[in-house]
């Protein structure tokens, strides 16, 4: 799970930004863009170059490796999305703390999770204590976060570009291989504190000995 955080003020350059990534990947004005869709390694590359190249750009990223997970508790859908959702919305809030702003969110629309499933999961979240769940509530908009469509809200689109840039560098395709390329290139644009990129735009769960040793390359990001 991804998000691709965005000034206010930066709202204009990054229209500018999917338009002439359209035109590039020879799409139609206002045409929404999937990276499902972008047929071939050529395509995708320059979709994460291109966004890598944007200095408005603040991407975070949460990863779950399932594979690595010990816990025999099984999570359905909704559960897994928002136990991921918790880790990011974390990390969120800790960039707009530490620049004194106040941050708004939008998820891309999931078939069958609800606005109502979004706003209990906050209001409980709100219940925990601070050791269990550390999002700064002060530094995202009390009115909660929003659910859209891509072709609605077209900067969804760019978190679209990097979910699946870091999707593939982690995720085997049919054939058994990694992409981390794609994510590689985006290592400019990830959020990092205190030169502490696993903690904040690279959020893996589980970070532990099995997990580094799967994905040593991440060390270098």
């Amino acid at each position: 799970m991804s998000a691709v955080v965005i000034a206010d003020g930066d709202l204009p350059a990054a229209s500018a930004f999917l338009a002439q990534l359209r035109s590039d990947l020879k799409r139609r004005p206002g045409d929404a863009l999937h990276w499902q869709n972008f047929k071939g390694h050529p395509l995708r590359l320059h979709a994460a170059k291109s966004l890598a190249s944007q200095p408005w750009a603040t991407v975070s990223s949460v990863v779950v490796a399932k594979r690595f997970i010990t816990s025999t508790t099984a999570l359905d859908e909704d559960q897994a999305y928002l136990f991921t959702l918790r880790f990011l919305l974390e990390r969120l809030s800790w960039l707009a703390r530490d620049q004194y702003c106040t941050l708004t969110y939008t998820l891309a629309h999931v078939v069958r999770f609800k606005i109502a499933k979004l706003r209990e999961y906050e209001q409980n979240l709100k219940k925990m204590s601070a050791i269990d769940c550390k999002v700064q509530w002060s530094a995202l908009d009390p009115h909660g976060g929003r659910i859209d469509q891509p072709n609605r809200i077209e900067y969804l689109q760019l978190a679209d570009i990097a979910a699946s840039a870091t999707f593939a560098a982690f995720e085997p395709d049919a054939y058994g291989n990694l992409e981390p390329r794609y994510l590689q290139e985006l290592a400019p644009r990830l959020y990092r504190r205190k030169g502490n990129l696993t903690s904040y735009g690279l959020k893996m769960h589980p970070w532990g000995e099995t997990t580094k040793a799967a994905y040593p390359w991440v060390a270098a990001l």
